[in-house]
């Protein structure tokens, strides 16, 4: 909204600044953080007395988890608020990308709000119906990829290569929903410790901030050899809103949390990093820079495969940061070396712009 007016106004003295992505983004992480520090306390006792006994916990789960009865959920809400804020306020609301990544944070994380009431209201950890869950989300992230194709064309960009891509057609709107649905449920099955994947989806959203920004520029692309996507660059602001949202939230997430993000946050940030890997044409790179995701979600794949066939256990508890709990490590523990593992992986696929 500003950088429209701005932009009416002809980008007058001050207002000049708001013509640069980089001052934008910046500034939307300070917004993001801003309002999602000054809404969460009362955001977070609203919770606590609308929801009563808080999110189920599951009783086969670790029994340290027991202590954290009580505790509200659907703190999602308070992220996507100051994200859309932020976005509102900041993003050019005329590029179609904007609109594409907002419809899959938005649908993924009214899914994620339908599941977590069902929980609440139920007081149960089922929630709503997988089949149906899938369906809604693949629903979502089929239009949303209709539209980035619309912009962007059918090629999959391969890693560690230049120019080197392959034209999937049509087929690559099935692919680009299947990328956007399997990261936001791999974000939505690491949300299990506090703090466990909100700083991992912070990290995430810091290195695409770095890749949607050069992909977005011609020059940068071309040096490094990376497919230039115009405007993708206007996606770096909605990384920084989605970092300054983080951090806002993880305040009161950290242990003991205050609230649990949910699956209405969930899911919704896993969507959006997976819709913004898409615009930039960087969905491998994001099965690198997110692999903690992808860890967590194959422990789960590989716990149920085997347990089917043989009907015997790979871990001692899925996911995989529960195994590690099991085993004696404490949830600090647990959750500070799953954020360097983020961190590491994150370093690595970034490296992957100069690697070519």
């Amino acid at each position: 909204m500003l950088y429209l007016i701005a932009k009416y106004l002809g980008f007058p003295g001050l207002l000049n600044l708001v013509r640069y992505q980089s001052f934008r983004t910046g500034a939307a992480v300070a917004t993001a953080l801003f309002i999602g520090l000054l809404i969460g306390p009362r955001f977070i006792g609203w919770l606590r007395v609308r929801q009563g006994k808080g999110q189920p916990i599951r009783s086969d789960g670790p029994q340290s988890h027991l202590a954290k009865r009580g505790t509200p959920t659907m703190g999602g809400l308070m992220i996507l608020t100051s994200l859309i804020v932020s976005m509102l306020l900041w993003m050019d609301l005329t590029n179609p990308f904007v609109w594409a990544c907002a419809f899959v944070t938005l649908g993924f994380g009214m899914i994620g709000f339908l599941d977590d009431y069902d929980k609440v209201t139920k007081a149960s950890h089922k929630g709503v119906s997988g089949r149906i869950r899938l369906i809604g989300e693949f629903v979502i992230a089929g239009i949303a990829s209709a539209i980035i194709v619309h912009e962007n064309g059918t090629h999959l960009y391969l890693p560690f290569t230049t120019g080197i891509s392959i034209d999937l057609g049509y087929f690559y709107i099935a692919f680009a929903a299947f990328t956007i649905v399997a990261f936001g449920n791999a974000v939505n099955l690491t949300d299990g410790l506090d703090g466990l994947a909100t700083m991992p989806v912070i990290i995430a959203s810091v290195a695409f901030m770095i890749i949607v920004y050069l992909a977005g520029n011609a020059k940068f692309a071309t040096y490094l050899g990376i497919p230039h996507v115009p405007h993708a660059g206007e996606l770096a602001i909605f990384c920084g809103g989605m970092v300054g949202a983080g951090l806002a939230f993880l305040w009161f997430n950290a242990p003991p949390a205050a609230v649990f993000m949910g699956d209405t946050g969930s899911l919704a940030l896993g969507g959006a990093l997976g819709a913004i890997a898409v615009v930039a044409h960087h969905e491998i790179v994001l099965g690198i820079i997110g692999g903690l995701f992808v860890i967590e979600a194959l422990s789960v794949i590989i716990q149920v495969f085997f347990y089917k066939r043989t009907g015997k256990r790979v871990f001692k508890m899925a996911p995989i940061h529960h195994h590690f709990e099991q085993l004696g490590w404490s949830e600090p523990t647990v959750v500070i070396r799953f954020w360097i593992i983020a961190l590491v992986l994150a370093l690595a696929g970034l490296s992957t712009l100069k690697l070519r």
